[in-house]
C-alpha cells in the first residue's frame, strides 16, 4: 500500500482524545501533535483537532482547526505512521502564523514523533 492510499479518518470520541493525551507529544511553533499507536492491525490513520478557549472565541477556534485540518490533509499521507492516532492541538498564533511556517511546524512535529516512535523498536 503506498502512502497515497493510506486511509485517514477523523477522531470524534472524547475517549480517543483522552487516550492520545497520555501518548508522546511534540510541540512545534503554533501546534502540538500527539501520536498514539492503537495496537490494532488496521493500516488506518486517525486524526483529531482541538483548540481551547485560550486561543479565542468560537470563530478563532474554528479557523485554527480548519488550518490544522488542511495541514494534516497535506502532510499525513507522507509522514503519518499506519496504525496511529494523531491529535493536533492549536497553540497561540496558529491563526496568524504564515501558512508555510504552520506547515513546517506540523511537518517537523510529525517527523520528530515518527523518529521517537521508531527508537524503541531498533
Amino acid at each position: 500500500m503506498s502512502d497515497a492510499d493510506l486511509p485517514i479518518e477523523r477522531l470524534k470520541k472524547r475517549a480517543d482524545f483522552l487516550l492520545c493525551a497520555q501518548a508522546p507529544s511534540c510541540a512545534k511553533g503554533a501546534v502540538v501533535v500527539q501520536a498514539r499507536p492503537r495496537g490494532d492491525e488496521q493500516p488506518l490513520v486517525r486524526a483529531g483537532f482541538t483548540a481551547t478557549k485560550r486561543i479565542g472565541g468560537a470563530v478563532v477556534r474554528n479557523r485554527a482547526k480548519r488550518r490544522m485540518r488542511e495541514a494534516a490533509r497535506l502532510l499525513l499521507p507522507d509522514h503519518a505512521r499506519p496504525g496511529y492516532d494523531y491529535v493536533f492541538i492549536a497553540r497561540g498564533g496558529v491563526t496568524t502564523r504564515a501558512w508555510a511556517r504552520l506547515l513546517d511546524d506540523v511537518k517537523s512535529a510529525l517527523i520528530r514523533l515518527a523518529a521517537d516512535g521508531k527508537a524503541p523498536q531498533a
